[in-house]
C-alpha cells in the first residue's frame, strides 16, 4: 500500500498523474478560496472561532467532490 503512495507521489511531483493540471489547480484554488472566505469574514463579525472553523471545514469539504467531479488522471 505504501508504495502505491509513493509511485502516486513521484509521478504527481513529475507532473505525469494529472491528465490537467490547470484545471486541477484552478478547481482546489476555489474551494480554498470559499473556504478561507468562511474562515475570515465570519472572524470579523466577532462570532466564536470554533463555530467559523466547523462551517469552514464542513463546507469546503462538500463543495470539493462537486468541484473536483470531471477531474481525470492518466
Amino acid at each position: 500500500m505504501l508504495e502505491i503512495g509513493w509511485f502516486s507521489a513521484k509521478l504527481f511531483f513529475k507532473n505525469k498523474l494529472i491528465r490537467d493540471p490547470k484545471y486541477f489547480w484552478q478547481q482546489t484554488a476555489i474551494g480554498s478560496s470559499v473556504g478561507l472566505l468562511l474562515l475570515i469574514v465570519p472572524l470579523f463579525l466577532h462570532f466564536p472561532l470554533w463555530l467559523t472553523i466547523i462551517a469552514s471545514s464542513i463546507t469546503t469539504g462538500t463543495i470539493m467532490p462537486f468541484l473536483l467531479q470531471d477531474f481525470r488522471m492518466k
